[in-house]
């Protein structure tokens, strides 16, 4: 889930790059945004709390998957919490989103202006300060309208070669960032996850 919904929730109409069409998987610190969006404790606290409470799940076998914002949200909660996901696995993730035009804007609404603050919130920056993760499964359309100036996934290829992170970064020729590219590729991170699960 991308962020917290409801008439009461502050939002910014029409603007899927913020707000209730992106929540960035922090824990906002910031009025109006503070009381709401707190989509990192909802992922690592309130949503697997509920699942163990409500379905037959081995609680302690845990992996995490996303695509784009949601790509770079499981980066960032699975280097923060490496003990806790078996595997980690993302489509075209904002790898770097505070250098990402389409990012910066919201992290300085959730999160303020003190840009040291954003650093938690940021894939490569996280590896650079030293979290650590054992292997990385990510795919990335090389057509994607975004991967020059938000996706970028070289940066996350350097972060990982310097600390010795086992990136595989598959670049899939031709596909964007679309339905077809998550449907196409979706089987292999099943399955990925499934091996690591088990």
């Amino acid at each position: 889930d991308t962020s917290p919904r409801g008439p009461d929730v502050p939002d910014e109409k029409d603007n899927w790059q913020f707000g209730c069409g992106a929540g960035f998987y922090v824990d906002a610190t910031q009025a109006p945004y503070a009381k709401n969006y707190r989509m990192y404790s909802y992922v690592t606290e309130e949503l697997p709390a509920l699942i163990e409470a409500k379905f037959p799940v081995d609680i302690s076998r845990q992996s995490i998957f996303g695509h784009s914002m949601g790509g770079h949200g499981a980066l960032t909660i699975a280097l923060k919490n490496p003990g806790r996901f078996r595997s980690c696995s993302a489509f075209a993730p904002i790898v770097q989103p505070t250098t990402a035009g389409w990012s910066r804007p919201a992290l300085e609404k959730y999160l303020g202006s003190d840009e040291k603050s954003w650093r938690a919130h940021d894939a490569t920056l996280l590896i650079e300060d030293g979290h650590r993760y054992g292997e990385l499964l990510v795919d990335q359309g090389s057509a994607d309208g975004f991967l020059q100036d938000g996706l970028r996934p070289w940066l996350l290829e350097e972060a990982c070669k310097k600390t010795g992170i086992a990136l595989k970064l598959r670049m899939q020729e031709g596909y964007d960032h679309s339905y077809n590219f998550i449907s196409t590729f979706m089987d292999d991170h099943l399955k990925w996850h499934a091996a690591r699960l088990a």
